[in-house]
């Protein structure tokens, strides 16, 4: 399989290319409109064609690169079916695994930073890489108080369906803001702060509730942008309007 972990430091936004080496299928994860160019230069670099851009749900904190990268290659946009957005190609659903060629991602419904969010399970020749959106993040988790968020069902997804898995499963999660790349079921389960060593969800929920977290700065945007699969609203600020006329020009 080929692998490659990228990163956009604006929204410390964390983009995952996979690759089938047999078939040559490619997918990227969670992309991002300020670095099409860039994934687009690293396809190149290694002899592929994007077929996938890949969405864990609808972003708050940046607009998807994802029409613009279907504009540039052709590529098909995935992502959960329920949010039954019309410009999507593929509707991802748990239970119905996701074929890169060789590469199977396995979608996981994993509410409660969205409603509709899910992360996706990949076994690598017996070890589990999980790409876990916004849901789990590296000793945290994703916010719950905006856009159809619910503490006590994220911590329920995260129990269930992430805490199940084996400890050495890999997590890459969708963002950092602490310059790491990578942590283990294991890992979480022992030392994240909001969920570690055996939280009760009446503690979680409090922790959640009390962190009066500033309002998200790209949220007016990025949502109705997203929705659009990365089209640019008429409120996009200005220092953005040369990568949305990028998009429209195609």
């Amino acid at each position: 399989m080929h692998f490659r972990q990228l990163f956009e430091p604006d929204s410390s936004t964390f983009t995952y290319l996979l690759a089938c080496p047999d078939t040559g299928v490619t997918a990227l994860i969670d992309p991002v409109l300020e670095t099409v160019d860039r994934d687009l230069e690293v396809l190149q670099s290694m002899g592929l064609t994007l077929d996938f851009a890949v969405e864990t749900h609808i972003h708050a904190d940046h607009i998807t690169g994802a029409q613009r990268l279907k504009q540039a290659t052709g590529c098909q946009i995935a992502g959960p079916a329920l949010d039954e957005i019309p410009c999507r190609d593929v509707g991802l659903r748990e239970g119905e695994p996701f074929k890169l060629g060789s590469i199977t991602l396995n979608p996981l419904f994993t509410p409660g930073h969205t409603d509709t969010h899910h992360a996706y399970l990949l076994d690598h020749h017996g070890l589990k890489l999980l790409f876990s959106g916004d849901a789990l993040l590296i000793e945290s988790c994703g916010r719950t108080d905006f856009q159809s968020g619910d503490a006590h069902v994220l911590y329920h997804s995260i129990q269930d369906k992430f805490f199940s898995l084996p400890d050495e499963t890999l997590v890459y999660p969708a963002h950092d803001y602490e310059e790491r790349r990578i942590t283990t079921i294991g890992q979480e389960k022992l030392r994240n702060p909001r969920l570690g060593k055996g939280r009760s969800e009446a503690e979680f929920v409090k922790i959640m509730h009390d962190m009066d977290l500033p309002y998200p700065r790209k949220i007016d945007f990025a949502v109705p942008g997203n929705e659009q699969c990365g089209a640019c609203p008429d409120n996009v600020p200005e220092e953005m309007r040369g990568l949305c006329e990028a998009s429209r020009q195609g």
